[in-house]
């Protein structure tokens, strides 16, 4: 029996001395989580016996128990690269159509070829859909999909829209003969000017100018003439300002070889009053539309939409979100917002994670786009969790139903982006517990070798 027992603290002392060598080999590596070995005393006895004299049987291996703890965090460069902060595991497929699921703590990930994120096995990361604001549709994993980066943001998007702010400085010179004069290539011919970048619905750029022309001080000292080129095009400006009857006598472009002549092309005037607040528009809609088909010719020649209109937007509505007004104060010419609605397509720039899970593409044109939310896992019994290698586990009867739900919302942890979750374990700890199990080793060793004597010394008795 004796010789059962030493071997029995031999096995145990064994046993210890693998796991303490397995975590210390595992000391470097991402997301991996120390284990201890538990052990009990066996202890048999039967009815009859006396519990009084009798000695233990050994002792016995009764669990090898994972420490989930915190490991440390370590910060790189690259913003795939995902680390827990507090409860939680990321969530695995091998492939995009399999169910199969595994969990880890470990976030190195990077893009496959298909641009979907995955980890060094090739497993992929399970996300959840979000809606356009960035919010969760459904945070079931059963509706958790793999996580695709888009390389760009779609369809281009034709600008409609100009919004423009402005001061026109009140004490600028009339131009002689305005707008008749007018010239697009000779600066003497207009006051000031400025420009936009516009997009056509090819999401092909253009360069939009607008002129802005102190009118004949005869009819009215505070009014101006904006007229408006397409890449150096002149376009037309819906509306009626070449009728007299609507321009105080002063139709635009009445000058022989004048830009603005009467063949189409138009321009908007503003009125101020003394003051030099805004009084009034022509068209008298607020608003001026700027025709890029017709009878600009030739402004859109790759194909695009040649019905395509710009409205040129003075902030005027006072129900508006910003009705500010064009101004003409003693002050320089100076144009305070210059915006526009339309995109090119984008190109994938950037990927930004935030510590919610919400997974963020940056494009090209300005633009971000929310892909989706990383899932996060948890269980009821995180040390029921069957090993499966990788740094990888799977969910058992032990460890319960896997719970997914968002990053920092409830008993979830938060997910640090350019960060990676080391090892949790402390080598000091292990090395000290490697020479513990080694001199327990010894000791049992030591016990067999004596029981192994004194067999010998019985066994010489005559």
């Amino acid at each position: 029996m004796s010789f059962n027992v030493a071997l029995s603290g031999l096995n145990a002392a064994q046993k210890d001395l693998d796991v303490t060598s397995n975590n210390i080999a595992n000391v470097n590596t991402t997301g991996f989580k120390e284990s201890r070995a538990e052990f009990v005393d066996v202890y048999a006895s039967s009815l009859l016996s006396s519990g009084k004299t009798k000695v233990g049987d050994g002792a016995l291996t009764s669990d090898v128990a994972q420490q989930f703890h915190q490991g440390s965090i370590k910060f790189t460069n690259n913003s795939l690269d995902l680390a827990i902060t507090g409860n939680g595991f990321f969530a695995t497929r091998p492939d995009i159509t399999s169910l199969e699921t595994s969990f880890t703590r470990a976030g190195e990930f990077k893009l496959n070829s298909n641009n979907f994120i995955v980890n060094s096995q090739g497993e992929h990361l399970l996300g959840f859909d979000v809606n356009i604001d960035g919010s969760s549709s459904s945070v079931s994993l059963s509706t958790a999909k793999p996580i695709r980066i888009p390389t760009s943001s779609g369809a281009p998007q034709k600008t409609s829209t100009v919004d423009i702010r402005m001061n026109l400085p009140a004490g600028d010179s009339y131009i002689t003969g305005a707008p008749g004069t007018f010239d697009q290539k000779d600066p003497l011919t207009y006051n000031s000017s400025t420009s936009v970048t516009v997009f056509d619905s090819l999401g092909e750029s253009h360069v939009m100018t607008y002129y802005f022309i102190k009118a004949n001080p005869t009819t009215n000292p505070n009014e101006w003439i904006i007229a408006s080129a397409i890449d150096n095009k002149m376009v037309a400006v819906a509306g009626d300002l070449a009728t007299p009857a609507n321009n105080s006598g002063n139709t635009v472009g009445t000058t022989a070889g004048s830009p603005l002549a009467p063949a189409g092309i138009q321009g908007a005037r503003l009125v101020f009053d003394s003051s030099g607040d805004f009084t009034s528009i022509q068209p008298a809609a607020g608003i001026t539309t700027v025709a890029l088909g017709s009878p600009g010719a030739g402004v859109l020649t790759n194909g695009s939409d040649q019905t395509q209109k710009i409205i040129i937007d003075f902030n005027l509505d006072p129900a508006g979100p910003n009705p500010n007004e064009p101004t003409q104060f003693a002050s320089n010419f100076e144009v305070t917002s210059l915006e526009q609605d339309g995109l090119p397509v984008g190109r994938l720039t950037g990927i930004d994670i935030g510590p919610d899970g919400l997974v963020l593409a940056s494009f090209s044109n300005g633009t971000s786009q929310p892909l989706s939310r990383i899932a996060l896992v948890n269980f009821a019994n995180n040390q029921g969790l069957t090993q499966v290698g990788g740094s990888s586990w799977k969910a058992s009867i032990l460890s319960g139903e896997p719970l997914a739900g968002e990053a920092g919302s409830g008993t979830y942890g938060t997910i640090n982006s350019s960060a990676l979750e080391q090892s949790n374990v402390n080598l000091t700890s292990e090395l000290i517990d490697l020479i513990s199990a080694q001199r327990n080793f010894q000791a049992n060793s030591r016990a067999l070798e004596v029981e192994n004597t004194l067999n010998q010394n019985i066994l010489q008795i005559r």
